[in-house]
């Protein structure tokens, strides 16, 4: 194996993090959106926010099956992404967009490892069945992702690549296992020029499923939920 492989391989696999976290199994927290087909557009409801009528668009890429938890393994039947996508559109009534891989990430843990190392070494650009088009009638953009290898999978590259992002707001959603938000914050400032990049949140993957409280407190300081 090429010694960087190597490297970034074992970075995803250990300290860096692995990096397809986990979370508790929890089918009814799935936003409503998830029962949509692949290739659909975002679901049509407004958005509501503390924001005088703005309008909030949470876009995110989430993987089931095999997933890294406390050193193991577990199998999913909802991605931890997910389940915090349907937290905050709950409590904000946002309009969902879930992002869905063109060639779906393996259910297998290890060969979706080596696929990402595969796509962050070659910086590429994972195609996307259903791309978003356009941005324009949003204010705030919520981009949720786990993080694996101490970024956002690559797919969430090719989502805001062509998207026109002056004077949008982008508020970056993780779950992880040991990296926090990455270089969630980084990548989205070079990758989104003109966006203004406002307080991200993370939520651990193997505490998921209890993340609400720590969800609605951070929507109340970034000013989306007031009531």
């Amino acid at each position: 194996m090429h010694p960087r492989r190597a490297v970034l391989r074992a970075a995803l696999l250990g300290g860096a993090g692995a990096v397809l976290s986990a979370c508790t199994d929890s089918p009814a927290a799935s936003p409503s959106s998830a029962s949509t087909p692949a290739g659909s557009a975002s679901r049509s409801a407004p958005a509501s926010s503390s924001s005088g009528g703005s309008r909030v668009l949470l876009a995110y890429f989430s993987r089931a099956g095999e997933n890294y938890f406390n050193g193991g393994r577990k199998r999913l039947t909802v991605g931890n992404t997910e389940v915090v996508a349907g937290m905050i559109s709950r409590l904000i009534g946002c309009d969902v967009h879930r992002v869905e891989a063109a060639d779906p990430y393996p259910d297998d843990y290890e060969p979706t490892v080596a696929r990402n190392v595969r796509e962050q070494n070659e910086d590429a650009r994972p195609a996307i069945a259903n791309p978003l088009t356009s941005i324009d009638s949003y204010d705030t953009i919520l981009l949720g992702s786990p993080i694996w290898n101490v970024r956002a999978p690559m797919i969430m590259t090719t989502l805001v690549a062509g998207l026109n992002f002056n004077g949008k707001t982008i508020h970056p959603l993780t779950t992880y296992a040991m990296s926090g938000l990455g270089n969630t914050e980084r990548d989205y400032a070079a990758s989104c020029p003109g966006a203004k990049l406002g307080e991200g949140l993370a939520v651990r993957g193997e505490e998921v499923a209890d993340a609400e409280p720590g969800v609605e407190a951070w929507l109340r300081r970034t000013g989306l939920l007031t009531r």
